[in-house]
This record gives structure tokens, sequence and C-alpha cells, in this order.
């Protein structure tokens, strides 16, 4: 049985209901992010007072919650000519994949999660890609988390797991599994204070959180809200 884990927590929606999860299913749990020039660099303040929030507001979960670590990925950025390292609009390449999509991201992201999770002797890499309610990444996809897993074991030498606790869930269901993991209180902490906006506004509040409201990250998590509501 597992018991250690470390959770890819950006600060956003998906990855504070990944951590919560992780929090009533393992003992000792560590966040990682990378700071990669993204325009949306205010998410790497957003998590910090979401895990603040945590620790004050779900006192239960505080002594399985470890050190948290920050990594320079600044060499991402520099290759990558996307609307979410570069000042450009939000659109559709004639790949078909939206020109938010950083090539190689979450791969690079897996790879030293796992080799800082070697280190730390942590058995679980928890991330929260879904191919649900997504914008087509290929990174995001189960068969690529499969690959990866079997990839990191072998390259490790060591068994590791890639839990993907949303990758079948929407948007809404996102919602539902977090209140179900901690009440309304976890929803509201989700909506005070996770960022999810691809601009980084946090200057207009909306039932569902900050943003600026017409991002496709905005779009997504505020459609997914409606649905939560209404259901």
């Amino acid at each position: 049985m597992h018991r250690t884990a470390l959770v890819l927590f950006s600060g956003g929606q998906d990855s504070t209901t990944c951590l919560a999860q992780a929090l009533t299913r393992y003992e000792r749990v560590e966040t990682i992010a990378f700071d990669y020039g993204q325009r949306h660099h205010v998410e790497l303040q957003s998590r910090l007072k979401v895990l603040e929030a945590l620790r004050s507001q779900f006192p239960h979960w505080a002594p399985r919650l470890g050190e948290d670590h920050l990594l320079d990925l600044g060499v991402l950025g520099q290759v990558s000519e996307t609307s979410l390292t570069r000042d450009v609009a939000f659109k559709m390449e004639s790949s078909g994949l939206p020109n938010t999509f950083v090539p190689g991201r979450n791969l690079l992201f897996l790879t030293l999660a796992a080799a800082l999770a070697y280190r730390r002797g942590l058995e679980v890499l928890v991330t929260g890609v879904c191919e649900t309610d997504y914008s087509g990444y290929p990174d995001c996809r189960d068969d690529t988390m499969k690959a990866m897993q079997l990839a990191l074991s072998l390259g490790m030498d060591k068994r590791l797991l890639i839990d993907t606790p949303l990758m079948w869930l929407d948007k809404a269901q996102t919602w539902q599994l977090a209140e179900k993991l901690g009440g309304p209180a976890l929803v509201d902490l989700i909506v005070e204070h996770s960022h999810t906006c691809y601009l980084g506004e946090r200057t207009q509040r909306h039932a569902w959180g900050w943003g600026c409201g017409h991002c496709p990250a905005c779009e997504l998590r505020a459609r997914g809200w409606e649905r939560y509501r209404e259901s």
C-alpha cells in the first residue's frame, strides 16, 4: 500500500482538489511547482495561500502536509512560443491544438517530479491532468500518463505510480469532488484562493473565483461551476 505522495501543485482548482484528495489517502504528502516563465506567474503566490489555508482550515490534514518545493524551469519558457509564455492572443493552431499548449511541459514536470520523489522517498506522483474537460493537450491524456509511469519506473529502477484522480471527471464533477472531500469549506477555499486564469488576472471576482472571465481557462472553470451549482 502506498503511503507517501508528491503532488504537482500549481495552485489551481484541479491541483488543489488533487492535493485535498491526496491528504485523505496518504500519510505524508509533499508538493511541487514550477516557475517556467508563465504569464500567469501569480499562481505561484496563490498556491502558497492555498497551502496556508489548507493547514489552518483543515487541521486534521495539516500533519500530513509536508515540504513544498519550487523548481526554476525557465528553460521551458525560453523554448516555448505559446500564449502561456508569450504576450500573444489565444487562438487555435493549424495542428488543431490551442496555442496555450506548451509542448513537453507535463513530460518535463513529471520527469523532474519523479527525480525529486526518488530523492525524497515518495512513492506516488499525483497530477491533475484530465482528458474529459480539457483543451486537447496530448500530454494530459491517459495513454501519455501510462507511458510516463512505465518510462519513469524503468529509468529510475524504482516503481513509481502516477495518480490521475481527475482523468475522467469534467469540471462540474471536480467541484463535486472538492465538496465531497472537504465540504463547502473546501469549495469556498478553492473559489477564494486558487488561481486558474491564463492572464494572471486577480482583480475581477466572480462566483467561481478570480480571473479575467474570458480566457479559455476561466471559461472552462465558469462552465463547470454553473453545472455544479445546478446539480
